[in-house]
């Protein structure tokens, strides 16, 4: 989450979370409402007085001037911040909070009125007592951090209320305690503790830099090319703390390497990562001895993602489209006989490859994953399902296999805005010879777009896999993938248009939702495409239009709508999601971006209002 935390609508970080906190109401104990309503009547008074320095200092304040803690253990903690938000990585903050425990017992954690995490430089931190500095590179263990600070008495209960709710971040980030930032690449944060080492040893400092890391982020590439270099340079000053569970997001192939890391760091030390006091005496003789080294503690994990148990009474939920990729593909196995060679970088969940067809996991290698595509029979359908910011780390790899081999298949799994499948594989891909974007939200769509690639097998296909859930419209684009479709009741051919709608992949679903729901019955016009191939006939009414709106659930800058403006021409207003890259739940998504079909509602009523006037 980038940006200052101060909010709008009330003092200081009021404006940020009141709104949030007070709409998790129904998820709340009558105690944690009631704590809620005094920490923010007190935040009101605060800041009629004065404002704290830092955001922590300010939060801090708020826990001080209402010190009952509802609960004494930051476990239970985690576990009610996770049940509020409905989703979460609980299970890997769980797994971490020993090591963060003993972070806190050690005095490396930033206290409420230390900038340290907000500087710049690399001088020692009021937080750490002088003993090292702390970079966070489990970059979704920040819930672990800030349920420890509640029960230490530094952080009121409100922001909690709030995670991944368009309140607090999930993500570590300056703004909230952490040195250092995490955006969307795992991995980085052993780079920034080199950095910071390096820049240390170079001013003559003696002070050492502690990484908290994650087994599977050891996958990353850049930590490969990190430990290397921390070798060769004599950064003796490092000691990296490994959260040994044996997962990603599935198991790891193999436990961390302990002689892997004794080469490159000195030596390496194995500790009971589920006892704080173990952790706390191996970090502790590894900071007051010489040399740095690696703390690998032995911790758990259970299932990844957190979800709430699902209400009995409830018909089971419709699976996300992304699930339905494994069956598909198993289908087209079946159908054209052709071998397949899948690989995916932790996310066999997230496209239902498990039970429907082989595929061989990397972990967080993403690089890997198309690096083991190069080699395979020309006639191999090579197959990467991979998130749709993962492949931004491995670009380079990514070039050479667009433009190198044949029948590869992209899957880009997309539950994001404007960082999503699509605007990402436009801006990444988009530009290299030899690749197509589409985004399908049928079956027939699906199979249509892998049909197509056995057709033009040079042409590298990227397909953004809307990790939401949905009923498929009734009308797609499976007849042609780069042409376009009418969704409902097709408008007179003879007829001009006085307006029109046109949309891409998922927000075509919403926009025929508001459509269909409202009664407006504004002609749509539906595109698998990112860059689709109009009739020109088609082109020709549409120019005619007196109002014409695009729809996308991505990024409107060079995106789908302009890139039909530019090509064709059109008279269009582009509508879609603009600069977001914040941790949310989708419906927060898109009900800030103004994709729910209320909005979009207003969208459509707004071109036949057009209409009239005209």
């Amino acid at each position: 989450m980038t940006g200052s935390p101060v909010g709008a609508g009330g003092p200081g970080l009021l404006g940020r979370f009141e709104e949030p906190a007070r709409a998790a109401r129904p998820r709340l104990t009558p105690d944690e409402a009631r704590v809620i309503e005094l920490e923010l009547a007190e935040w009101r008074r605060l800041g009629e007085r004065y404002a704290p320095a830092t955001p922590l200092g300010e939060l801090a304040a708020v826990a001080a001037a209402v010190p009952e803690r509802l609960y004494r253990d930051s476990a239970k903690v985690l576990l009610r911040m996770h049940e509020i938000a409905g989703s979460g990585n609980h299970q890997s903050c769980l797994s971490s909070l020993h090591l963060v425990r003993a972070c806190f017992d050690l005095g490396l954690v930033p206290g409420p009125g230390d900038r340290a995490g907000q500087r710049d430089g690399p001088g020692p931190s009021a937080g750490s007592a002088g003993r090292a500095e702390l970079v966070v590179g489990r970059g979704h263990i920040a819930p672990s951090f800030y349920a420890e600070r509640y029960v230490r008495g530094t952080f009121p209960f409100t922001p909690l209320a709030t995670l991944h709710r368009d309140g607090l971040t999930g993500v570590v980030h300056r703004d909230w305690g952490f040195r250092n930032t995490m955006r969307y690449s795992l991995g980085v944060g052993l780079a920034q503790a080199v950095s910071l080492a390096w820049e240390l040893r170079r001013q003559g400092l003696r002070r050492k830099v502690v990484c908290l890391a994650g087994d599977g982020e050891l996958h990353e590439g850049v930590t490969f090319e990190c430990l290397r270099f921390a070798h060769e340079a004599g950064l003796d000053n490092l000691v990296l703390v490994v959260d040994g569970n044996g997962k990603g997001i599935e198991p790891l192939r193999a436990p961390v390497s302990r002689e892997y890391l004794s080469h490159y760091l000195g030596h390496a030390v194995e500790t009971d990562g589920l006892a704080t006091e173990a952790v706390a005496k191996s970090l502790r003789a590894m900071l007051d001895g010489p040399g740095g080294g690696a703390l690998l503690c032995a911790t758990r994990k259970e299932g990844h993602s957190f979800k709430l148990p699902p209400d009995p009474d409830a018909p089971p939920p419709r699976p996300s489209f992304a699930t339905t990729a494994g069956p598909l593909l198993a289908g087209l196995q079946k159908d054209t006989g052709r071998r397949l060679a899948v690989f995916t970088g932790d996310m066999a969940a997230r496209f239902g490859l498990p039970n429907a067809v082989p595929y061989e996991n990397t972990g967080l290698a993403e690089t890997l994953s198309l690096g083991l595509t190069l080699s395979l029979p020309e006639e191999t359908v090579k197959v990467v399902a991979t998130d749709a910011m993962y492949y931004m780390d491995s670009l380079g790899m990514l070039t050479e296999a667009t433009t190198s081999i044949r029948h590869l298949l992209v899957l880009a799994g997309r539950s994001w805005g404007a960082w999503g499948g699509a605007a990402n594989s436009l801006n990444l891909l988009d530009q290299i010879t030899g690749t197509r974007v589409y985004e399908p939200v049928t079956a027939a769509e699906f199979r249509s777009c892998v049909r197509r690639l056995l057709a033009d097998p040079a042409t590298a296909h990227v397909l953004s896999m809307v990790d939401a859930r949905f009923a498929a419209p009734g009308e797609d684009c499976a007849g042609d993938v780069d042409a376009a479709a009418w969704l409902g009741a097709a408008p007179d051919a003879a007829a001009d248009l006085d307006c029109c709608v046109i949309t891409f992949g998922y927000a075509g679903v919403l926009v025929a939702q508001a459509n269909r729901d409202r009664g407006l019955g504004v002609p749509q016009l539906h595109c698998t495409a990112l860059r689709p191939e109009l009739d020109p006939a088609l082109v020709e009414r549409l120019r005619r239009c007196r109002a014409l709106l695009s729809v996308e659930y991505n990024g409107v800058s060079c995106g789908f709508g302009e890139g039909l403006r530019s090509r064709y021409l059109l008279p269009l207003t582009p509508h879609g999601v603009r600069s977001d890259i914040r941790n949310c739940v989708h419906d927060t998504q898109l009900s800030r971006h103004g994709m729910t079909p209320g909005a979009l509602a207003g969208r459509l009523r707004a071109l036949r209002e057009n209409e009239a006037a005209g």
